[in-house]
This record gives structure tokens, C-alpha cells and sequence, in this order.
């Protein structure tokens, strides 16, 4: 073969044909490669339905557990620190049903202990008034502190009183406070009723619901309806508003009929009684 008035040899004309054939091999390969790469980023874009998602998100979520919660934690309001308080559980039974009262609950009762005189303290106060082993003190006292209950003071003194129509009383003692102690009490009082005689005694006076001493200086009205006998006791009922004083006297002379007046208390000795 002649190119250009050059002649080539047959061999070399074939190694070249092959060369181009081997190009064109290449070229082909090359652009398969490409069409190769581009087609798997187009298969990647695919129309999905929302629903179809939602069920199988649903289908692939694990059971439920079975395992009990643990105890809630509540903050404790009155823990200064702010810690944190397991909250006691639930167990469906009323505290207050639960729990049994404490020993010696039950009737409220008249006045807190330790701020009234007990029966051995009453006892031995009047005694020392009316004399140790007065006859008579140890029933009136018990049926009285039976029906109103123990107090919270009371009046050791004794009185003087003589009524012919209009009867006159004038005492001095001293008041026995629970709380606040001892202090002198002077008191008087008109008496006005059927009276005959006059008589003079020693009176012991239970006071109830005095919380506060100057309470007692006022006038407390009383009705009475007792016999006086020699050597006899008695007793009255007084009463202002919440506070009841309850004298019991023994009386030296003769007296009978009803009495109906008042007894006024003062912190001073006087000698009118109005």
C-alpha cells in the first residue's frame, strides 16, 4: 500500500487498524460507563405513599412493655434543699380510716390537762378551809365535779352576811389561778329575799372557764335555793356569760327561804355592796 508516495507495509497496515478498532472499543466503554452511572441516581427517585409509610412506621414499632412504672417522684414544698421525695403509692385506704387513734382518744374533754386542779388538789384546798375531815365536803365536792367537770381556779376565803328583808354580804379571800397564780379577791353583794337570821362562814369557790383573771371583776348573779343548816353545807350556782363560779359554804347560823342577788368582785376591800 502507497500513502502519499510512501508504501507501507501490510503488517503495519493491519496493527494500525487495529489501534483504531481498539480506540473506538474504548470510546463505546467510556460512554456505556457514563450511561451506567447516571441510570442507579434516577432508579434512587421513587413516589412514596403517605399512607403506606405511616402503616408500615406503625407495623415496625416494638411491643408495649409489661414492666410496672416506677414510683413517681414528687418535690417536697417544705424541703428547703429541693430534694426529691418519693411520693408514697396509692394504696386505696383512707389515712384517716387506716390509721387507729391514739391511745386514750375519745370524748373532747372539758379543758386541757395540766391547766385545771385535779380531785386530790380540790379536796386537799378545801380541807384546808373548811377543816380535815369536814363532814359533808367529800360528797358535795364529787357531785360537783361530777356534773360540771374539774376547773381552772378557785376561791378559798371566808364571808360574813345578815339579812333581815335586805341582806348584805361582804367576803375576802384568795383567788387560785391554774395558770396565772395567786392574788387576793374582795367581793359583796346585796341578798334580798325571806331571810331570817344571819350567818357568817367559810366559803370555798370553784371558778370555771377563767382564762384570763380579770374577768373575775364583775358582777356574777346568783339565785339560791338551799337550806342553811348548822353545820351544813350548801352550795350556788353564778354564772356571766362562758364563766360559772360555783360557792360552797359552811354556814353558822339559821337562815331559810330564797335568796336572789349578786356577787360583785373587786381587786380592793369595799364597803358598799352596789
Amino acid at each position: 500500500m502507497v500513502i502519499a508516495g510512501v508504501a507501507i507495509h501490510p503488517q503495519a497496515q493491519q496493527v494500525e487498524g487495529r489501534l483504531v478498532h481498539n480506540r473506538w472499543k474504548l470510546i463505546g466503554l467510556a460512554l456505556a460507563l457514563g450511561l451506567t452511572g447516571i441510570t442507579p441516581v434516577s432508579a434512587q427517585v421513587r413516589t412514596i405513599d403517605p399512607n403506606q409509610a405511616i402503616d408500615s412506621d406503625l407495623s415496625s414499632r416494638p411491643p408495649a412493655q409489661t414492666t410496672p412504672p416506677s414510683p413517681s417522684v414528687s418535690r417536697a414544698d417544705d424541703d428547703p434543699r429541693g430534694e426529691l421525695v418519693p411520693a408514697e403509692p396509692d394504696t386505696g385506704v383512707n389515712a384517716a380510716v387506716a390509721s387507729p387513734p391514739p391511745a386514750g382518744q375519745g370524748a373532747t374533754p372539758t379543758a386541757a390537762a395540766g391547766t385545771t386542779y385535779q380531785r386530790n388538789d380540790l379536796f386537799s384546798a378545801g380541807e384546808r378551809v373548811f377543816g380535815k375531815g369536814a363532814e359533808g365536803l367529800g360528797g358535795i365536792l364529787e357531785r360537783i365535779l361530777k356534773d360540771q367537770g374539774e376547773p381552772n381556779a378557785y376561791i378559798a376565803g371566808r364571808e360574813a352576811s345578815g339579812a333581815v328583808v335586805v341582806g348584805l354580804r361582804y367576803g375576802s379571800g384568795t383567788l387560785s389561778h391554774r395558770i396565772e397564780g395567786e392574788r387576793p379577791v374582795f367581793w359583796t353583794g346585796p341578798s334580798i329575799g325571806f331571810d331570817l337570821g344571819g350567818n357568817a362562814s367559810k366559803v370555798f369557790v370553784l371558778v370555771y372557764n377563767l382564762y384570763d383573771t380579770e374577768d373575775l371583776y364583775r358582777r356574777f348573779p346568783e339565785g339560791e335555793g338551799h337550806l342553811y343548816f348548822v353545820g351544813g353545807f350548801s352550795a350556788t350556782y353564778l354564772r356571766r356569760g362562758d364563766i360559772v363560779l360555783i360557792p360552797i359554804r359552811l354556814g353558822i347560823g339559821v337562815r331559810a327561804g330564797v335568796n336572789i342577788g349578786y356577787m360583785k368582785f373587786r381587786k380592793k376591800q369595799r364597803w358598799l355592796p352596789f
